[in-house]
C-alpha cells in the first residue's frame, strides 16, 4: 500500500470518525434533556423526537464521504487504485471540513436542540421554533459536506 493510498483512508476515517463522534455526543445530549423534559411533560415526547435526530445528521454527512472515497479508489472494489502522494494528501484535505466542522456543528446543534427541548416543555406550541433554531445550525453542516463532496471528488485517480 502507498502512501496516497493510506492519506486517502486515513480522509476516509477522520470524515466518518469525526463527524460520527460529534452526532453521538451531540444525540446524547439531546437525549439526556429529551428523557428530563419527558418525565415532566410526557404529552411533548413526540415533540422532542426531531429535536434529538437533527444533531445525527452529521454522522450521516461523514460516513457518506468516507464511502465516496471509498468508492473512487475502489477500496470497494476489492483492487485498490494507485494514489500518488498528492492525491492521497488532496483526498485527506477534502475529507476534513467535514470531519471538523461535521464534529463541531454535531455538539453545537444537540446543545440548541436541548434549549429547543426545554422550550418545547415549557410551550408546547413553540417546539417549529426550536426546530428552526437547530436547523440553523445544520446549515454549516451541509455546507462542509458541499465542500468535502466537491474537493474529494475533483481529484481524479
Amino acid at each position: 500500500m502507498s502512501i496516497g493510498q493510506i492519506l486517502a483512508l486515513l480522509g476516509a476515517a477522520i470524515a466518518a470518525i469525526g463527524a460520527g463522534i460529534g452526532s453521538s455526543r451531540g444525540v446524547g445530549l439531546a437525549g439526556e434533556t429529551s428523557a428530563g423534559v419527558s418525565a415532566e411533560n410526557p404529552e411533548v415526547n413526540s415533540k422532542l423526537l426531531l429535536l434529538q435526530l437533527l444533531p445525527g445528521t452529521q454522522g450521516i454527512y461523514g460516513f457518506l464521504i468516507a464511502v465516496i472515497v471509498l468508492i473512487n479508489t475502489n477500496v470497494l472494489g476489492g483492487a485498490m487504485k494507485p494514489v500518488e502522494l498528492f492525491q492521497g494528501l488532496g483526498i485527506l484535505i477534502g475529507c476534513l471540513p467535514i470531519g471538523i466542522v461535521g464534529y463541531y456543528s454535531a455538539v453545537k446543534q444537540g446543545k440548541v436542540s436541548a434549549a429547543g427541548m426545554i422550550m418545547t416543555g415549557q410551550h408546547p406550541e413553540m417546539s417549529g421554533k426550536g426546530i428552526t433554531m437547530a436547523v440553523m445550525v445544520e446549515t454549516y453542516a451541509v455546507l462542509s459536506l458541499l465542500l468535502s463532496f466537491l474537493i474529494v471528488n475533483s481529484i481524479k485517480l
